[in-house]
């Protein structure tokens, strides 16, 4: 493995999978259009993912699923992400990556407005859609954000999309519920809310796709795969663990707070409090980490501070409050650290999409046991205290794995 450092210029807060080098320094200043267009592309990443969270008792009692299909319909959007991701990288080294965001934004527009349809099949159709999109647009901004924006920009934009993409998940997180008791249509019309969003940018990137010029024609090469590194393999289940334990609390938290007494407008509140929390921490880490390389330990205590989290859902549930605070403050720093691995252990922006292909497509199949199986031994047992007591001891795996990844080290070529 190479133990060449990192270098500044590098390090990227939202680097889900860079396609394109980066562009030269001497650029212009990114102008205020371009970062309306990045921003609303960003509030479109989870959106219409995190409300569902806070929608799930209410659209298990409306449309009769049990705690099992309940976790399915949470976990449908990660296997559709590990089914797709992969093929991004390669539709847009054909097409152009500005036309495949616009078509993907077209996509999330009709699988939104098919999902809100009163029926089971919509319901599940649709999400399956609006992932397909998602899972595109996750590849592709960081892309163009790459190929749009002057080097010593790139940081800053980054933090920029992810704060965005957060914020909005923690409004739609929070305005969910009361939104459904308080609209026509109850939920089916609240999971339909971010579709102005999606049209807002659909309007904002359709002038941007003149001039899209498909990758195909620079005659560039894509790197392999780094199956055999086991520095790929530990930044990939990093990726993976610290998603299962996001999207599990994101589908299930309001679930478990409303069976031990809330009622389900507070415990979508509550899911708004562990967003912004989480929130806060994803932004505050890049500052607090600024110039480190060697990341293993703030790693592996961002993952204990999670598990801290399940572990007081399990012993004392009324802390709530509490039980968010550890939750938000080690999954927010957990999500940007393993974003940024993504780029940081690469050694060249070809090595970078590889592992970052690798890390999301297995990554995310990883996350999706998560909401699933949840939901399912719920059902078998009745009770919360198992399923919560396994990701807290799942939460010292995290630990492993990110103090590995977190090592100031590159993954080198896969032959090494």
């Amino acid at each position: 493995m190479s133990t060449r450092p990192t270098s500044t210029s590098q390090q990227h807060s939202a680097a889900e999978v860079p396609l394109v080098d980066r562009a030269d320094i001497t650029r212009p200043a990114v102008s205020v259009g371009l970062l309306v267009a990045i921003c609303l592309v960003a509030a479109n990443l989870r959106t219409t993912l995190t409300g569902v969270g806070a929608l799930l008792p209410e659209i298990e009692h409306g449309s009769g699923l049990t705690s099992s299909w309940g976790g399915l319909l949470s976990t449908l959007p990660l296997l559709t992400f590990a089914a797709t991701s992969p093929l991004v990288a390669r539709a847009s080294h054909r097409w152009g990556s500005a036309r495949l965001l616009v078509a993907a934004l077209g996509v999330l527009a009709v699988g939104t407005v098919v999902r809100s349809l009163p029926s089971v099949i919509c319901l599940f159709a649709g999400t399956v859609l609006l992932s397909a999109a998602i899972a595109f647009g996750n590849v592709l901004l960081p892309a163009l954000i790459r190929r749009s924006v002057p080097a010593h920009r790139i940081q800053s934009v980054s933090a920029l999309y992810v704060t965005v993409m957060g914020l909005m998940a923690a409004v739609s997180s929070g305005i969910s519920a009361p939104l459904a008791h308080s609209v026509p249509g109850s939920w089916h019309t609240a999971l339909a809310w971010g579709l102005a969003f999606t049209v807002a940018a659909l309007l904002a990137w359709l002038p941007r796709t003149r001039g899209d010029k498909p990758q195909a024609s620079t005659g560039g090469t894509r790197s392999p795969v780094p199956w055999r590194s086991r520095l790929a393999w530990q930044v990939t289940l990093f990726m993976g663990l610290q998603s299962l334990a996001f999207y599990t609390a994101v589908a299930w938290l309001p679930s478990i707070l409303v069976d031990h007494g809330a009622s389900s407008t507070a415990a979508g509140w509550m899911l708004f409090y562990y967003q912004v929390v989480s929130l806060a921490a994803s932004s505050l880490l890049p500052l607090l980490t600024r110039g480190r390389h060697d990341q293993r330990w703030t790693a592996a205590g961002a993952s204990i501070l999670a598990a801290g989290g399940f572990t007081v859902l399990v012993t004392a549930p009324a802390l709530s409050v509490l039980a968010c605070t550890l939750l938000g403050l080690g999954g927010g720093a957990c999500l940007v650290l393993a974003l940024t691995f993504q780029s940081q252990r690469a050694d060249s922006p070809g090595e970078a999409a590889a592992l970052a292909g690798m890390a999301q497509s297995i990554g995310y199949l990883v996350a999706a046991a998560g909401p699933l199986l949840l939901g399912i031994v719920h059902d078998a047992t009745h009770s919360w205290t198992l399923p919560l007591t396994a990701l807290a001891v799942l939460g010292i795996a995290t630990a492993a794995t990110g103090h590995g990844a977190g090592q100031d080290r590159h993954i080198g070529p896969p032959s090494r």
